[in-house]
């Protein structure tokens, strides 16, 4: 790294030690969507009155449950019906991820083009371990779908950081800057959102390739989920000698069969990528 980059680097590194780096707040719908869903009481109803306030995450709600991935006999057409199918969790889970989607805007086109490049590629990621985590584990699908999303979450502060200093750093400065720092920042704003426990070090420990845990969890999922998001970019992670990252391992596959040779297993990851796509 440059000087430059040193220096940034300590900066945000000293301003999340002393607990000054303003970290992002999740959106108020998704907020309430949260606490409807952990509320045993709550009925469908109760969710979707809530959602429905939010008129363009409600067509996309829709929109999600007509896919190829939901579909049943006949098309959904209300918010009511669509939460119905989906079920309660798996509801939260996407109005969670369509609601922080809005956060991932910038004003700098250097900054906003990486914000929406990050935002792309976590919902692949949450895509692929939702079709992991419900054919290779025990672990939720939705909880997994919520792990992919929010993986990257720390390269928020980063580029916000970059963006409202004005500081003058090129491409691959600006890269090295958030592949370094985003986990342990995505850590932090995790326990801050009072996430579960279990999503709580996915963006550290998903980077953590040789990780031995006792069985497979979230990071693991979300994991061979992000390389297989690489496959065939070049990226330095394709680099790597995937027989050695242990989460290939706990979850039964073989790095060198690629999960879309087998044809449904390939069109379902097409499908649940699609979801949280506009």
């Amino acid at each position: 790294m440059t000087e430059l980059a040193n220096r940034i680097r300590d900066q945000l590194l000293t301003a999340i030690d002393q607990d000054q780096l303003t970290l992002p707040t999740l959106p108020e719908v998704a907020l309430k969507v949260r606490d409807i869903a952990e509320d045993d009481n709550a009925t469908i109803q109760d969710i979707s009155k809530t959602i429905s306030d939010d008129a363009a995450m409600s067509a996309r709600i829709i929109k999600v449950v007509n896919s190829p991935l939901f579909r049943g006999s006949r098309e959904i057409n209300t918010l009511n019906m669509a939460v119905s199918r989906l079920g309660m969790d798996y509801t939260s889970s996407l109005a969670m991820g369509l609601a922080m989607e809005q956060m991932f805007q910038a004003t700098s086109d250097m900054v906003d083009r990486r914000l929406r490049t990050i935002w792309q590629r976590s919902t692949e990621i949450a895509g692929i371990a939702q079709v992991l985590a419900q054919h290779y584990t025990k672990l939720r699908p939705e909880q997994a779908t919520l792990a992919g999303l929010v993986c990257q979450i720390g390269a928020l502060p980063v580029l916000r950081f970059v963006e409202d200093h004005d500081l003058q750093v090129n491409s691959a400065m600006l890269d090295n800057l958030v592949d370094e720092l985003h986990p342990v920042i995505g850590d932090r704003i995790l326990k801050r959102w009072d996430f579960p426990l279990e999503l709580h070090h996915v963006p550290s420990e998903h980077v953590n390739f040789g990780r031995q845990v006792p069985e497979a969890d979230y990071a693991d999922v979300v994991m061979v989920a992000s390389l297989q998001t690489l496959v065939g970019t070049g990226h330095p992670y394709t680099e790597m000698n995937w027989h050695e990252v242990t989460a290939f391992h706990r979850l039964g596959l073989d790095p060198e069969s690629g999960m879309e040779d087998d044809e449904d297993l390939g069109e379902q990851m097409d499908a649940a990528m699609a979801l949280l796509k506009g």
